[in-house]
């Protein structure tokens, strides 16, 4: 999942040329992540790296879901009912809206549960 590769916390290991793919792909994560941390330096110095990738999930995520969905289509729905907006905040609707609760959240919070849960 691409919140886990973010946070370097992808457990998936592939074939060979997925190896290489995705250590290249983790050099260039780690090279951006000291880039912010660089122009950061007030506010990120004291965070490691694995924390400034949290840091960095946690203010991009809905982002990142909308450039995913972009091209979706109004009725294209996420396959679980998983949204919380209702107006109770008991019962679960279904993100039906490019993919995306009816209050604009991202429909799922399976980017923080283990890989090894899912």
């Amino acid at each position: 999942d691409i919140g886990d590769i973010i946070r370097g916390k992808d457990l998936y290991r592939g074939n060979d040329k997925e190896k290489d793919q995705r250590k290249q792909l983790d050099k260039k994560l780690k090279d951006i992540f000291k880039n912010i941390k660089k122009e950061n330096n007030s506010k990120l110095t004291k965070l490691n790296d694995d924390q400034i990738r949290e840091y960095w999930w946690a203010l991009n995520r809905q982002d990142v879901w909308k450039a995913l969905t972009c091209k979706a289509d109004t009725g294209n729905a996420y396959f679980r009912a998983t949204c919380s907006d209702s107006a109770d905040g008991n019962s679960k609707s279904q993100a039906n809206n490019k993919c995306t609760c009816n209050n604009g959240d991202v429909p799922t919070y399976f980017d923080y549960v283990p890989q090894f849960f899912r």
